[in-house]
């Protein structure tokens, strides 16, 4: 460093002038919350770039190892965004490959970056001998609780050490505020959240657990996770955050407030922070008034339904910037109620809201265009702290 510029920020230091001023996401935030990204198996690198045998979002058809770079320097957490999940993982009773997910994990260790795994319990991208037992009838509610055991304490006790944080169950309630009828609800009825928690803290008591779903700014599924987790959390449920996944639409909702509100109510009833696990804004038309996460629900493809395969225009780019301006204006200002701000994919050209829930469109959902540029709204979230 030149001996002006250091002078310089000395005398910042020294006055608490932003002489210095933060260039990445993760410097502008230090202070603040955890920033975080979904990375995917083709960024990672895998010997051949082509698609996977799972039914995900993600492939380019080109290598996408150049991303990695930019996502370290953008970001300080990150969290696989398919290779560990259930059906990658363990795709049969006593059988684990975690190759996809050993890759992940050591690149990201090697450049400095914190892992969150995700995730342990889901009712989808689940495998189906997982509810059946040897007869293909449905599994006991013994045998069940059996194989949730035993498929937490492996996977935790693989990666002790090196993954700090679990997403522990995933999307187990609906948007009215009940529990969703999965298979593991239909064998084990709600006993199947508080055990999984408890299965994940006797295999790894270091690490940080959480509850993520989607539809978290709707005040009716707010209240049903705000009502189960109460008295388990009372009795000492080992449960660090509530996860808001925060799968957005440009334009849909008043997201500011209502996430501010979602937030505030966590906070005084559970006593728990809560983070943005899966942040992404898509800018584009809403099929029949969807909403929600679920991927199972596709709707067909219709030409007016993708109106910007060449480009963003201008003026939307712009409401998408204003949009998270204002978004992370509400954080700052509930900065001791946020644990970590994550998106979820890194570019463009990656984002899973490319083909949901209509399969084959061209959105324009994250932080950084398809040729890994930082759109506009990356400078403003920076300057948004630096102006401070």
């Amino acid at each position: 460093m030149k001996l002006k510029t250091l002078a310089i920020c000395m005398l910042a230091l020294w006055s608490g002038l932003p002489a210095c001023q933060a260039q990445t996401l993760k410097e502008a935030y230090k202070d603040y919350w955890r920033m975080g990204v979904s990375v995917n198996q083709w960024e990672v690198g895998t010997e051949e770039q082509k698609r996977s045998k799972f039914d995900i979002t993600g492939f380019t058809g080109r290598d996408q190892t150049e991303n990695f770079p930019i996502i370290a320097s953008q970001y300080n957490w990150v969290v696989a965004e398919n290779c560990m999940k259930s059906e990658v993982v363990h795709p049969k009773e006593g059988v684990y490959d975690f190759t996809l997910a050993d890759q992940f994990v050591d690149k990201a260790l090697a450049n400095g970056l914190h892992v969150v795994g995700h995730c342990l319990i889901w009712h989808s991208q689940c495998p189906d001998w997982f509810f059946v037992d040897k007869d293909g009838k449905q599994a006991s509610p013994e045998l069940l609780k059996k194989r949730i055991r035993e498929h937490i304490f492996t996977i935790l006790g693989h990666f002790r050490g090196k993954v700090e944080a679990w997403d522990v169950v995933n999307e187990a309630f609906e948007d009215d505020g009940t529990l969703r009828k999965s298979k593991f609800y239909k064998i084990l009825g709600e006993d199947f959240i508080p055990l999984a928690f408890q299965y994940a803290h006797e295999a790894d008591p270091t690490v940080e657990l959480y509850y993520n779903d989607y539809s978290m700014n709707k005040a009716s599924k707010v209240k049903g996770v705000v009502d189960f987790f109460k008295p388990l959390i009372a009795k000492g449920m080992p449960i660090t955050a509530i996860g808001l996944q925060g799968h957005l639409i440009l334009g849909e909702a008043d997201y500011v407030s209502q996430y501010e509100t979602t937030m505030q109510t966590i906070k005084r009833e559970l006593g728990l922070p809560s983070q943005f696990t899966e942040l992404d804004l898509s800018v584009l038309p809403n099929p029949y008034g969807f909403s929600g996460a679920n991927i199972s629900d596709k709707f067909q493809y219709d030409e007016k339904m993708n109106p910007y395969k060449k480009a963003l225009p201008a003026s939307v780019q712009k409401k998408a910037d204003d949009f998270w301006v204002d978004f992370f204006r509400m954080l700052m200002r509930n900065k001791e109620n946020v644990l970590r701000v994550g998106f979820w994919c890194f570019n463009d050209a990656n984002s899973w809201r490319n083909d949901f829930p209509v399969r084959g469109r061209t959105d324009y959902a994250t932080l950084f265009s398809r040729d890994n540029t930082p759109k506009p709204t990356v400078k403003k979230l920076v300057e948004l702290v630096n102006n401070r």
